[in-house]
């Protein structure tokens, strides 16, 4: 997440306060909405080549295979009589995953067909409260190593941040380590109490929080103010760069996104 001191400074004091940065997060949250939206009916149009307002996993799996390099029209007769797609294990393993998000926005009564609001939340969980949930779930999935559905420090900073070769890359992992630390703990873990429940990690994975937007712009303040004077200057901006992007989180919600 970066962006240009001008675009967030909305009183151009050439410092960032929390309720600008908290504001600015917001607006790209519904820039990013919009956006999806638009992009949204062009992809549903082109995966319902019969034009019936309703997709069905096979016309997507088709699309998506097609967009990998198959052919179209083998994959299309074979997925039609049933017969063995030849599919390398990653391909695969994107396609399982994909089913079960299909499945997750097939909103009730359930018909195993996508109509276009439902296909938006296919392709963009944070649009759906239900696939927002799922996308919770994969990542107590992927983190949880005691299997209780919760989060401790030690689960959360777990995700393995490259191999260590020297002095230098050992700091940068330091650092990693120490900014999702903070995010832990000054921000997921609303209690306090060391453990992040679904229900913390959901009310933080929801986009549209007004009180998690500003929980996020206090974080990153708090992780890039060297002078401690509650705002954020360009340089301050500059140095931390990095972890505006680096959240492990938006990480996940990014990746979710395995758009055809």
């Amino acid at each position: 997440m970066y962006f240009g001191l001008s675009r967030v400074d909305a009183n151009l004091d050439k410092k960032v306060s929390a309720s600008e940065m908290q504001r600015w997060i917001m607006q790209k949250t519904e820039e990013h909405f919009q956006q999806a939206i638009d992009e949204n009916k062009l992809h549903f149009k082109a995966v319902d080549p019969d034009g019936d307002g309703h997709v069905s996993w096979d016309e997507y799996r088709v699309k998506f295979l097609a967009s990998k390099g198959f052919n179209e029209g083998e994959v299309s007769e074979k997925i039609k009589n049933n017969k063995e797609l030849k599919i390398d294990e990653e391909t695969q393993e994107v396609l399982d995953n994909l089913k079960d998000r299909w499945f997750q926005a097939d909103e009730p009564p359930a018909d195993q067909l996508l109509d276009e609001d439902e296909f938006l939340a296919f392709l963009h969980p944070e649009h759906s409260r239900g696939m927002l949930k799922f996308m919770v779930k994969e990542i107590i999935r992927d983190l949880d190593q005691d299997g209780d559905k919760k989060l401790t420090l030690p689960e959360f900073i777990s995700l393995p941040v490259g191999t260590v070769e020297n002095q230098e890359a050992q700091n940068i992992d330091d650092d990693w380590v120490r900014e999702r630390k903070k995010e832990f703990e000054q921000v997921i873990d609303a209690n306090q109490d060391g453990i992040v429940t679904v229900e913390e990690l959901e009310e933080y994975m929801d986009p549209m929080n007004e009180y998690n937007a500003l929980n996020e712009a206090k974080q990153m303040i708090a992780v890039a103010d060297e002078n401690q004077d509650h705002y954020l200057q360009l340089e301050e901006i500059l140095k931390y760069s990095e972890y505006f992007t680096g959240s492990k989180l938006m990480d996940y919600a990014r990746n979710v996104h395995e758009e055809f």
